[in-house]
């Protein structure tokens, strides 16, 4: 089968959607099909269709697109310009990511709420007619389609796929540092102000450090803050591959701040589970349901203390916890079983 996929952004370009589209493309051509990815930038070993864009607030615009033929063209928002000018194209499938949700500094820059809300609703403009002509609509998670104010209006040709990682490459590490561990990007909307107001009340009673894998327009903000609040913190900028499967199966715990509907499902908590490193998320639909396999959720920066003050002096229930994500990982979010339900539905509509 011919299949297109067609996301913005591509790697080396970082970030989870990005990943996702990668191993998803990768993964049906070992699978014997004829994968192509249509975005504005990124290189993979398959057929690369390079579409000339001007890049505005994480929404490539494109400028020319090429006549592209397929047996499924493969669709993923949010970013919505390139799958709204593919629209016609069929048979089309849309992968609907998360709701965009414009925080309130963006790239460093303070974002007007009417600016803001404009964005917003240009963006739902756009989804809405995608959807519409959509076969299939994809999500990640049935809670996060429930609650979002797109999606549950397409409930009717919804199907859920959740992210996938390759548990093989995780090793279950048995003997954890002492350390709690964000892995992502310094960006606002991501809540590590509160991770970093929690180890403030966790580090006056337990010896931890947090250490903070990732980059972002607001790292130095986040630096300024924890020599503020007198945080034993370690920021590590971006880590090449393998050390940060190593520094992610080591960690005590593995902390998700952030309270955003940009994050629909955090696939580093996949990461996490797969090598029985605990989680703790805040509780958010979509990530909650995937945090609650290994893990534990919490509503406030005081809870998410006690959480990881509970998790350090309790290793039984770290070990319970990791070894009840380790298994959750293997069952439900391994590529194979993501794999198995994506062809099922390109066969549907092809």
């Amino acid at each position: 089968m011919k299949i297109i996929q067609i996301s913005p952004y591509f790697p080396p370009h970082v970030g989870g959607v990005e990943f996702h589209v990668k191993e998803l493309a990768e993964g049906l051509v070992r699978r014997g099909h004829e994968v192509s990815v249509a975005s504005s930038c990124g290189r993979w070993n398959g057929e690369m269709i390079s579409i000339p864009s001007i890049d505005l607030f994480y929404s490539p615009i494109p400028i020319k697109l090429p006549k592209l033929q397929a047996d499924v063209f493969h669709s993923h928002i949010p970013s919505p310009l390139f799958a709204f000018m593919l629209r016609k194209e069929a048979p089309q499938v849309v992968t609907y990511h998360n709701d965009v949700v414009i925080p309130e500094i963006l790239n460093g820059h303070t974002m007007p709420h009417p600016f803001a809300a404009s964005l917003e609703k240009i963006n739902e403009r756009m989804v809405r007619p995608l959807l519409d002509e959509a076969e299939v609509v994809i999500a990640t998670t049935k809670s996060y389609a429930l609650t979002s104010p797109i999606l549950k209006d397409y409930l009717h040709k919804l199907k859920v796929v959740p992210n996938a990682v390759n548990v093989s490459i995780y090793p279950p590490v048995q003997k954890k540092g002492n350390y709690v561990l964000y892995a992502g990007r310094m960006i606002s909307y991501k809540g590590v102000e509160t991770l970093i107001n929690a180890m403030s009340e966790v580090q006056k009673k337990a010896d931890l450090e947090l250490l903070l894998v990732g980059d972002g327009y607001d790292r130095s903000r986040l630096e300024d803050l924890a020599r503020r609040l007198h945080v034993r913190a370690k920021f590590t900028g971006r880590l090449e591959r393998s050390m940060f499967i190593d520094t992610i199966s080591r960690a005590e715990v593995l902390v998700l701040p952030t309270q955003n509907r940009l994050e629909a499902f955090g696939i580093v908590l996949l990461e996490a589970m797969a090598c029985k490193t605990p989680v703790l998320a805040f509780n958010t639909p979509g990530v909650n349901e995937v945090a609650l396999h290994g893990g534990m959720v919490y509503s406030s920066t005081q809870e998410l203390s006690e959480l990881i003050l509970e998790l350090h002096e309790n290793e039984l229930l770290r070990e319970s916890l990791g070894a009840n994500g380790r298994r959750c990982v293997e069952d439900k979010y391994s590529w194979k079983k993501a794999l198995d339900s994506m062809e099922a539905i390109y066969e549907e509509v092809a």
